[in-house]
């Protein structure tokens, strides 16, 4: 429960919440930091651009193969102490790291089976971590926390890694160990927020209940619109994943222009999010939300045909802004439409959703730039967008016609 007057409308006076906001904060920073300082130092260990493959692979197996298990575990267990375990294995796995480069006894097998631990502790934690917010705030400062949390994501995402690579510049030990001290502050907040969870009826993790979360949404209508609406919208909308060609062919920059292309969304995303954790949505979130879908599909079409390094940076701060507004509304609405003992579950699978959108997508629009030419495959992403926002508009009337983010009555 929150820890202050549910009637308050200021975050800040929700301890509970600032304290999660505060460990957000500083695992995703730690998180942004040793993406990079991995990165540099296999590469300059062994020189080979397949070792960097590695590294998402490593990452993404273990949150694809486990979600569904972490969800059950997230509705069957204390998830606070969930959370905390995932993060004391990857805060032991950070240290290990630190101390084997400082004593120079590291090798790339040594660092990818250290980030395999991290991330099936990062996949096991997910689910357990997304579904305590509901429980920090009231129901009609969700959206605003979400907003919240994903400007300290945004910011981690911006700053991060380049914090990382200057720290790199005096070792990598010593970049790890900042990661280590980042992960051990959000340990110590997790631990010291309240937390209050109905005890959870405990289960045998079976067939049925392992997949309760795709049945749950299967027979939600807006819950099944909002999660697929995300999963075809990324799909179609990966140009960013062909900047690289659009900076070096179409908009004739170099590496200073790709990074200012690539800042852009984040920028955009941060300045919105920053907005929306400030002001609620009380009216006409169904429509806000296709609305702010659609803006995503146009901006992708502006930087399509766009031939200025102005313009396409304005389309895509525009795309990351609209990106946040639907974000924040589409998590909101799952998380109160789910019953707490099903949020576990529904977070897990909606995590496998967006890990494998992203990944298709990015993989779509690769292949559709080899097929058509890179202007041609970002335009049919945005057309594409487009047009899923108006089929579901249409196949899902209620979640177009939808005021507000609480639903009245939300039973299991």
């Amino acid at each position: 429960m929150p820890s202050s007057s549910v009637d308050s409308d200021s975050l800040l006076q929700h301890r509970s919440f600032v304290a999660f906001w505060i460990a957000r904060a500083a695992s995703s920073f730690g998180f942004q930091m040793l993406s990079i300082v991995v990165s540099w130092q296999i590469y300059s260990i062994t020189g080979r651009a397949f070792d960097l493959g590695l590294i998402g692979l490593v990452q993404f197996f273990p949150s694809v193969a486990l979600a569904l298990v972490a969800g059950h575990v997230a509705d069957q267990f204390d998830r606070r102490r969930v959370v905390l375990l995932g993060q004391m294995v990857e805060w032991l796995a950070i240290a290990a790291l630190a101390w084997l480069s400082l004593t120079h006894h590291v090798n790339e097998v040594i660092i990818l089976g250290l980030i395999f631990i991290i991330s099936t502790a990062k996949a096991m934690e997910a689910p357990s971590l997304q579904s305590m917010l509901p429980a920090l705030v009231p129901p009609h400062l969700l959206a605003r926390a979400m907003a919240a949390n994903s400007v300290s994501g945004q910011a981690a995402a911006m700053v991060g890694p380049a914090l990382g690579g200057f720290l790199y510049v005096a070792g990598a030990g010593v970049a790890y160990s900042v990661c280590a001290v980042l992960y051990l502050l959000s340990i110590v907040m997790v631990s010291r927020l309240r937390y209050e969870q109905a005890p959870p009826r405990r289960v045998p993790a079976t067939f049925k209940t392992l997949f309760a979360g795709i049945s749950f949404i299967r027979n939600r209508p807006d819950v099944l619109g909002v999660i697929s609406l995300d999963l075809f919208a990324v799909l179609l909308g990966g140009a960013t994943a062909l900047l690289p060609i659009f900076a070096h062919d179409i908009l004739h920059t170099g590496p200073w222009g790709l990074g200012l292309l690539r800042g852009a969304p984040a920028v955009g995303g941060l300045i919105v999010g920053f907005w929306l954790s400030h002001r609620a949505l009380k009216r006409n979130v169904g429509m806000t939300m296709f609305t702010a879908v659609a803006g995503f599909g146009v901006a992708t079409l502006v930087f399509a045909f766009s031939t200025s390094l102005w313009l396409s940076m304005l389309a895509l701060f525009a795309l990351g802004g609209f990106d946040m507004i639907s974000m924040v509304i589409r998590g909101a609405l799952v998380q109160l439409d789910t019953p707490d003992d099903m949020r576990g579950r529904v977070s897990a699978v909606n995590s496998i959703f967006i890990n494998t959108s992203n990944q298709l997508g990015e993989f779509e629009s690769g292949l559709m730039a080899a097929w058509v030419g890179a202007v041609p495959a970002a335009a049919i992403g945005g057309v594409g967008t487009l047009i899923v926002v108006g089929l579901w508009m249409i196949g899902f009337p209620a979640l177009r016609k939808r005021q507000k983010l609480e639903n009245d009555v939300v039973t299991p």
